[in-house]
Order: structure tokens, then C-alpha cells, then sequence
């Protein structure tokens, strides 16, 4: 059996934090990511969901050393990098790239495209100038750009354009995994779909292996393998996209699915997250820390945290009742909205975008 491209174990980041006021403060602990464990096969989309503030973000930048983890291991490609450093570490990168999530901010103002996608190639010193140029056209085609828009600056494109950049720069050096964070969650709808069809074809062209954070489970039926659920800094459920979607375990996950908007509301036969916010990372509650939200929480679950298991091939959850919950109700058929009719139509024409569209 084929190795994981990438395998991460039990991973954390804690950052300790003064809490109240100087003199009678105490020193307590964010937990933003706590022991999270998942793997990514080579050419496959890996998605990581759940609501803004769970620790996606956290452990993206994990995954790629651009923090220190507190603890866990990280391996690429059969090798344990956790400790890796200096030259060793500079050539890994060579193989994990990311796209940012806001393309506004994510280049520099000050430089121009050709600069932008030059820069990586100078950094690991590739090739000659007359070289580097070449790559830097050949990006810009690979993404949809004309060459001739090589010496604009990035305020002078539009947000899809400026993604499209961000998208090329993280290619030029020829990685294996591209970690993409929140990349379209900034755009509009109609200029997301282009993007996410851009990136499917990219990953069918080049082989690329993605990790991609998301919160639009709109987004991620359509663009991912695998789908793992994070919950104040967890993986609570780990499936296939089909499983997930249809045999969801996990009362959190669930609620998720409800909560997608079909045919301009809610999913009204599913069960849905109640009302309130999610308790803080810095004092979570005890035992499993969904159970101030969820409808079949019983005493066994306020007091012992659930380990993530495996309850068929390829579908782990953490939930102490996983196996006692009824049987999700089929997705409800309904005539969909115009908007969601349309939004729809744009997720679902992958090849009907021209690869020279430019928008």
C-alpha cells in the first residue's frame, strides 16, 4: 500500500496567555490546535471544515513549519520534518506551497507580477534571467493570464486576477502540495467558481496534492476526496466526501450539512447547531467539548472526552454515541432558488470556463 504524501499525528499548538487583570492575573493556555491527527494521499484533496476560530488556519501553517508546533509529529513524503531546519527545511519548500485566503494582502504592492513570480525562483536560485522569464510567462498562461500583464502591479487586477496570481506563484516552484487557505472565501460567487474550476484542473494537469481549508460546504462537495470536521482545535469526524455527505456520525458534522442553504433555506428535517457560540479555546468544557451545543448529549459526555475511531473503512468519528444515532435523513430534493439554481449551475461546469478567461 502506497505511503500518505502527508501524515500528520497528534498535533498541537498552545499559546499561554495572561488572563485578568496585572496584579492578580493567572497564566492560562489557548489551546488553538489540540492533537489533531489526519493524512493526505499524493494528487488528492484532503478538505478541513468547521467554524472560523476551530484552528484550520492554525494548522495549515502548521503543516508547512511556518509556526512551531507544541507537539506532534509532521511527515512528508515518508520523512519526519517537525524538527527540520536551515537548508534542509529551505529545500522542503521547494514542495509545499500555499495559496493565502485574502489576494489583496497576500502580494506585495510594491512589486510587479513578473517580480512576484520571479522571487521564488531567485530565492532557490533556478535558473538564469532569460529562464526565470520564460517560467514567469508560463505561469501566467497556466493560471489564465495574458504575458502582457506581467509588468502591472497587483492593484491594477481584480480579486479573481490577484488569486490567480497567488495561485501561480505558489506553482512556480513545481510542489506536491499546495496548502490553500480559504482561497476563494474573499470572492464573489460567480468569480469562486472559476477559481475553484481553475484549481481542479491545475491539480489534474500537475498531480498536485491539496489541503484545502474551507468553511463553504458548498465548495468543498464539489472540490474535495476526503473532509475532515475540526471543532475547537479537533478532528471530530474523518470520512470519504460521499460518506460524510450522506452518513454523517457526528451530531457537529450534521448540523454543518444542515446548516447549507438548499432552495433558499435551511434543511428543516436535519438536525441543526444550536443557537450560541462555541465555548472559548481557552477554558473549553470538559469531557466533549461539543456538548454544550448538542442535542444528544448525556451525562457520559460531559464528564469523558471521546477518542477519534474508526466506525468503518476510512470513517473515524469522536462521539460517544455515534453508533446509537439515528440514521440521517436523506438530502431533501427541492426546486432550488434562482440564485442557488445559478450558484449551482456555476460548481457544476467545470470545463465550460475557458482556460484564457482572465477575470
Amino acid at each position: 500500500m502506497t505511503k500518505p504524501l502527508l501524515e500528520i499525528e497528534d498535533l498541537s499548538k498552545h499559546y499561554p496567555l495572561r488572563v485578568g487583570s496585572r496584579g492578580g492575573g493567572r497564566t492560562s493556555i489557548l489551546r488553538a490546535v489540540d492533537g489533531v491527527s489526519f493524512h493526505l494521499d499524493a494528487g488528492k484533496t484532503l478538505a478541513l471544515v468547521g467554524e472560523s476560530g476551530c484552528g484550520k488556519s492554525t494548522t495549515a501553517r502548521l503543516t508547512l513549519r511556518l509556526i512551531e508546533p507544541t507537539g506532534g509529529r509532521i511527515r512528508f513524503d515518508g520523512r519526519d520534518i517537525t524538527q527540520t531546519k536551515g537548508e534542509p527545511l529551505r529545500h522542503l519548500r521547494r514542495q509545499m506551497q500555499i495559496v493565502f485566503q485574502d489576494p489583496f494582502s497576500s502580494l506585495n504592492p510594491r512589486m510587479r507580477v513578473m517580480e512576484i513570480l520571479e522571487e521564488p525562483l531567485i530565492i532557490h536560485r533556478i535558473g538564469d534571467r532569460r529562464s526565470r522569464q520564460a517560467r514567469v510567462e508560463e505561469l501566467m498562461s497556466l493560471v489564465g493570464l495574458s504575458s502582457h500583464y506581467a509588468r502591472r502591479y497587483p492593484h491594477e487586477f481584480s480579486g479573481g486576477q490577484r488569486q490567480r496570481i497567488g495561485i501561480a506563484r505558489a506553482l512556480a516552484l513545481e510542489p506536491t502540495l499546495v496548502v490553500c487557505d480559504e482561497p476563494v472565501s474573499a470572492l464573489d460567487v460567480s468569480i469562486q467558481a472559476q477559481i475553484v474550476n481553475l484549481m481542479m484542473d491545475l491539480q489534474a494537469r500537475l498531480g498536485l496534492a491539496y489541503l484545502f481549508i474551507a468553511h463553504d460546504l458548498a465548495v468543498v462537495k464539489h472540490v474535495a476526496d476526503r473532509v475532515a470536521v475540526m471543532y475547537l482545535g479537533q478532528i471530530v469526524e474523518v470520512a470519504s466526501k460521499n460518506v460524510l455527505f450522506s452518513q454523517s456520525r457526528h451530531p457537529y458534522t450534521r448540523g454543518l450539512i444542515a446548516a447549507i442553504p438548499r432552495g433558499g433555506a435551511r434543511d428543516k428535517t436535519r438536525h441543526s447547531i444550536p443557537l450560541g457560540d462555541a465555548p472559548s479555546p481557552i477554558d473549553p468544557p470538559s469531557g466533549c467539548r461539543f456538548h454544550t451545543r448538542c442535542p444528544f448529549v448525556v451525562d457520559l459526555c460531559r464528564h469523558k472526552a471521546p477518542q477519534l475511531q474508526p466506525i468503518a473503512a476510512d470513517h473515524s468519528t469522536a462521539c460517544h454515541r455515534a453508533a446509537e444515532l439515528p440514521t440521517p435523513a436523506p438530502l431533501q430534493v427541492t426546486p432550488p432558488s434562482p440564485t442557488a439554481a445559478k450558484r449551482l449551475a456555476l460548481y457544476t461546469t467545470a470545463r465550460e470556463v475557458p482556460r484564457h478567461l482572465t477575470t
